[in-house]
């Protein structure tokens, strides 16, 4: 199908307030019924959405299949890529491949561990890493391979990365990100955020000033609310004035991760078993305390949404099955905000 510009996701960077994007896991098998349902769902309020490679290295359909599946269904994916999988032959190959499909989007990692999935005997590739691929597609798009042979037709590709803001030395994740700005990063995915003053810390770092200030976007009031466990930062002006900011840092948009935690079972368990998210226990005994969960979820999380919507350029969803929240979520999460004061 032929996809419009205007709707395409790179059309939207640095020209969108707030951009929202949400994550969908390829099925174990072939049936696309759930995640056509998702798509359909959330079809004009996302912007984009990731289909993962191998999530938690679990064995899964294509990535690139289920990318096609989603532009055709309206959305314009962005096709999760890991190191894992693939030696250099064949992560060119596929790159080509998802170019030739009109697939733009790239999310380029390097991929979990084989032990920690459901083939723990596969043996892991890792022929390049995560940063040496995104100068990969960068020179594809360029018109040369890895080897420095000329391609007959580019590729047109959009590349994002990940990044941490809850790494312990934020100094080592800035030099990270420049790195992967100048691998040819245009867009920026976090880890899930729970703690919303260190989001803040680390996008302060980001957006760093140069010689000229922005705009005063300080806080007015960090705090940490007890009863719902949500650290809620309260910008010191109105939605709109952060329209007047510019990114003197790293000039690249930085979508929060946001995760539907389901239940305090399931978010101890992330604590215990998930490296880089923690859940604070306040959260997590509210979950204890609801006899509604998903009635707790859509409050949790529109409640962090509301706590990150003035700090970042958008949000991530990681919405593990609970796409269906999303659409009250959004509605709940999004409705404009009254200033300090």
């Amino acid at each position: 199908m032929s996809f419009p510009e205007a709707d395409r996701f790179q059309s939207k960077l640095g020209k969108k307030r707030f951009l929202v994007t949400m994550e969908v896991n390829p099925p174990k098998g072939t049936d696309l019924s759930e995640i056509l349902s998702a798509v359909g769902r959330v079809r004009g309020l996302v912007d984009a959405v990731n289909v993962t490679d191998g999530s938690g290295a679990i064995m899964r359909a294509s990535s690139l299949a289920v990318s096609k599946a989603v532009l055709d269904a309206g959305i314009d994916p962005i096709f999760q890529m890991t190191c894992r999988d693939r030696n250099r032959l064949a992560l060119q190959a596929d790159l080509l491949g998802a170019a030739m499909l009109g697939i733009r989007n790239l999310l380029l990692l390097t991929g979990d561990d084989p032990k920690a999935g459901d083939h723990p005997d596969a043996k892991p590739v890792f022929d390049i890493n995560s940063a040496a691929l995104m100068q990969v597609a960068k020179g594809l798009t360029e018109g040369k391979d890895m080897a420095g042979k000329e391609l007959l037709g580019r590729p047109t590709f959009c590349i994002g990365a990940a990044c941490d803001p809850g790494a312990a030395d934020l100094e080592v994740e800035m030099q990270k990100l420049q790195a992967k700005i100048q691998g040819g990063a245009e867009f920026f995915q976090t880890q899930a955020v729970f703690d919303p003053p260190k989001l803040q810390a680390f996008m302060a770092r980001v957006r760093s000033p140069g010689p000229s200030t922005p705009p005063d976007v300080s806080l007015c009031e960090a705090k940490r609310n007890k009863a719902s466990g949500v650290a809620h930062l309260v910008p010191s002006t109105a939605l709109g004035a952060r329209q007047d900011v510019v990114l003197s840092g790293l000039h690249k948009p930085v979508l929060a991760g946001i995760l539907l935690v389901k239940s305090a079972k399931m978010a101890r368990y992330m604590n215990e078993h998930v490296w880089g998210i923690h859940v604070p226990e306040p959260l997590i005994e509210r979950f204890e305390r609801s006899t509604d969960k998903r009635a707790e979820c859509i409050a949790v999380t529109s409640e962090l949404i509301r706590s990150v919507r003035h700090t970042t350029d958008g949000i991530h969803l990681y919405a593990l099955g609970w796409e269906d929240l999303v659409p009250e979520i959004l509605k709940d999460a999004l409705e404009p905000l009254p200033s300090c004061t």
